[in-house]
Parts: C-alpha cells; sequence; structure tokens
C-alpha cells in the first residue's frame, strides 16, 4: 500500500531532520529554536535559487512574499516557527501541512511539498527523478495548485486511499472533545474516590436518613428545657422591668435605673451598663471583712487622705476616669485599722 498519507510525510521529513541536524547546518538544527530555524530559512532563501513550489510554502506559511529587502518585516515572523522548532524537538505533532513544508525545505527533503510527496507514492513509475513531473497525465489537469489538489484527491479514492491531512480546525475540535472527556473523566473518578474514602460519613447519612428522629441523652434534653425556659421568663422579665428605662443615675451610694429623657442638673445620667448596676458605696471599718478565699471583696478608691470603698470593681461612679482597685493589706493598715465601727 502506498505511503503517501499526512502522517507519513511527517515521519519522512523528521526522519530526514534526524540525518542532517549534525551535517552543514547543523549550527542551526542541533539543538533547534524558532530563532535558528528563522535563519535558516533566510540565509537558504537569499542564497539559492528557491523553484516556485518552495516561495509558494514561504508566502503561504509567513503571509508574505519572499523579499531580500524586507528582512525586518520577515523576522517578525519568528513565531510561525514554533511549530517546526517543536516538530523537531518531538514535542508536538503537527496538524498544519504548511509548518512541515517548511520544515521539508530547511532539511532539504525531496519530494516536497506535501503534494509532490503523495504523487510521488501514488505514481512511482511515471515521475522522473529530475523534476517529479507527471509524465503520463494531461497537462491541463495539474496546471494549478487546486487542480493538482482535485486530481490527487480523486485518484486517491480511486485506490482506496486515505489524504492523511486532519484540517487544523478538525484537529482543535478533537483535541478539546477528548479535553472534554478527560475532564469528565477526572471529575468521576473524583467523585468515586471521595465515596470511598467516606464510607464512615455515607453510613451515617444512610442512617439518618432511615431514623430520621435521633433520642436525645437526658442530660442534652434537660439543658435544652433549661435554655428555654430561661430564654421563655428572662425576656418577659427584663422587658417589663424595664420598660422604657435604658439609662441610670448615681444616685450617692448607688445606681437608679432612670428613663434616658429624664433630665438631671448635674448631668450624671448614663446609658445602663449591666456591670455598672449593681455598684455599691460602703462603709469600712476596723471590723469588716476585706477578704474573702484571699481575694479582695472590698474595692477602693482614694480620695485626699480617706478612702472610698465600694463592693465591686468597676469604674468610679462620679469621676468616671478613676478605676477602683482591690483593697489591699497596706490600704487597710494605713487608713481602716484605726477607724472604729459606728
Amino acid at each position: 500500500m502506498p505511503n503517501n498519507t499526512f502522517e507519513d510525510y511527517k515521519i519522512a521529513v523528521k526522519n530526514k531532520y534526524e540525518d542532517v541536524r549534525n551535517s552543514e547546518y547543523f549550527v542551526y538544527l542541533d539543538n533547534p529554536t524558532r530563532a535558528k530555524l528563522r535563519n535558516l530559512c533566510w540565509e537558504l532563501f537569499q542564497q539559492q535559487n528557491r523553484n516556485q513550489d518552495d516561495l509558494n510554502v514561504f508566502s503561504t506559511l509567513l503571509g508574505l512574499t519572499f523579499d531580500i529587502n524586507r528582512r525586518n518585516k520577515f523576522d517578525e515572523q519568528i513565531d510561525k516557527f514554533r511549530p517546526i522548532e517543536k516538530y523537531f524537538k518531538g514535542e508536538t505533532d503537527p496538524a498544519n501541512v504548511h509548518a512541515v513544508n517548511m520544515a521539508a525545505i530547511l532539511v532539504d527533503f525531496e519530494p516536497r511539498p506535501f503534494n509532490k510527496f503523495r504523487i510521488h507514492n501514488l505514481f512511482p513509475d511515471d515521475i522522473s527523478d529530475d523534476d517529479l513531473a507527471l509524465e503520463n497525465q494531461p497537462k491541463k489537469q495539474i496546471e494549478s495548485s487546486g487542480d493538482l489538489e482535485n486530481f490527487l484527491d480523486e485518484k486517491e479514492r480511486e485506490k482506496g486511499i486515505e489524504k492523511g491531512i486532519v484540517d487544523e480546525k478538525q484537529d482543535i475540535e478533537v483535541k478539546e472533545s477528548e479535553k472534554v472527556e478527560e475532564i469528565e473523566k477526572e471529575e468521576v473518578e473524583s467523585t468515586i474516590e471521595e465515596i470511598v474514602s467516606k464510607p464512615q460519613a455515607i453510613n451515617a447519612f444512610v442512617s439518618i436518613q432511615k431514623n430520621p428522629r435521633i433520642k436525645l441523652g437526658p442530660r442534652i434534653r434537660k439543658a435544652v428545657i433549661g435554655v428555654a425556659l430561661v430564654l421563655c421568663i428572662g425576656f418577659p422579665i427584663i422587658f417589663f422591668a424595664f420598660p422604657a428605662k435604658g439609662c441610670m443615675q448615681w444616685s450617692g451610694d448607688h445606681y437608679d435605673i432612670v428613663d434616658c429623657d429624664l433630665k438631671a442638673a448635674d448631668n450624671n445620667i448614663e446609658l445602663l451598663d449591666p456591670n455598672q448596676i449593681d455598684l455599691k458605696r460602703i462603709k469600712v471599718c476596723d471590723t469588716t471583712s476585706f477578704f474573702r478565699n484571699e481575694k479582695a471583696v472590698v474595692f477602693y478608691a482614694r480620695s485626699r487622705d480617706s478612702l472610698e470603698c465600694f463592693n465591686q470593681i468597676g469604674y468610679h461612679p462620679e469621676r468616671r476616669s478613676q478605676y477602683l482597685r482591690p483593697i489591699t493589706n497596706y490600704m487597710i493598715g494605713k487608713y481602716v485599722s484605726n477607724t472604729p465601727c459606728k
């Protein structure tokens, strides 16, 4: 069976590259980069009289005709040589026939371009070694590239041979389809792994579905009931105890809860503070119990040569910037020891 497919053409060009990579142009081909391949292309087209097929490949791939005076414009086309670089390095399998045709030029592969390669394999006995021209076919049938393409397609169909070129758009669609299938496969595998790795969670879920009523222990049940009672009873008490009173006022030795709209001469009305509302000024003497379990239960603030004592920690109700301190034995000995109770 004739080896005339595009895959055969790519294999043949790649084999030619391996043969010549260390020959005359090894500087460009041994470790190819797109810049080196671009420079080799310019050198080949500049130094040699290229045939029309090579010139057609040049203009088709690069989008401009070869002109010795347009080197700068040519140098801008460096990315067009990227598929050839990866093709020579074995990193990708190019789907662009024009890129492979340019690769064939760079390694001087014959027969080229691809259509001549197809002809050579379809009619090996009808082609001379000098110009690879058809000897027994009417010339009109192959005057233009379009006629040649149609002619080759027809002959290949007659021989039952596939053309072998993958259109770039079709190739992209195939790759995208394969990518989607791969992603779907990964998602399925990931889902299976999660299911396998979490049997206990699944069993628990199934158990809940089968037994929707979960029995609570006696302690939990009592705790839930207690919280519910506190909420139900506490809110009404707070609501009725402090109906519209959200402020407090110091009344000499304790706080009174008052309406925030109340006018006070000394402007000592402040917002209700749950931590401060129970503060009271107390009188102390040499028999007062200042400690309980070695912790102070009396708190003080110094006022000139005396102490003001209170029943809890907090800020001074008349001097809010002053914070009350726990009583100490030193302060008791200095200010209280000689103060008898009255």
